[in-house]
């Protein structure tokens, strides 16, 4: 799959701004620009330099991280699906779980809280006799994505 221009610049300037060379470009530059204030009599202009260029760059910044964070979360969410999936006991009415709301994420974490309280060998025997009784017999669970 061919990725877009944008796409490619994104993970490139993600992983250059990440690295040890950005964070020593970045801090030459902040220091050649301490040692000229007194070349420009530390003048307003001189301020706004800085001021002005580090903000442009946090700015755009912003987007790049967040560009990065979406697509990890993605795939992190991807690779949890999967294993729900390949896992035979897993509850498969949590892999869309992302899409919920934060009150219904709420309830299904309270769930989970109470299947945690249960001793692991009654869960697991539970669990083996129907997919996921305890789970089932949660309302929250079994109704959360499905009202």
């Amino acid at each position: 799959m061919e990725k877009k221009f944008f796409d490619k610049f994104a993970d490139k300037a993600v992983c250059f701004t990440g690295s040890a060379g950005a964070f020593i470009a970045a801090s030459v530059l902040v220091l050649i620009w301490a040692v000229t204030g007194p070349v420009f009599k530390f003048s307003e202009t001189w301020q706004m330099v800085i001021n002005t260029g580090t903000t442009i760059v946090t700015f755009l910044m912003v987007f790049l991280i967040q560009k990065a964070q979406n697509k990890d979360s993605k795939a992190i969410q991807i690779k949890l699906n999967e294993l729900i999936a390949a896992h035979e006991q897993a509850s498969n009415t949590i892999v869309d779980i992302e899409d919920l709301t934060e009150d219904e994420l709420d309830e299904l974490h309270k769930v989970y809280e109470r299947l945690g309280k249960f001793p692991r060998k009654k869960r697991e025997t539970e669990t083996k006799t129907n997919q996921s009784t305890l789970l089932q017999e949660e309302e929250p669970v079994a109704n959360l994505r499905y009202k």
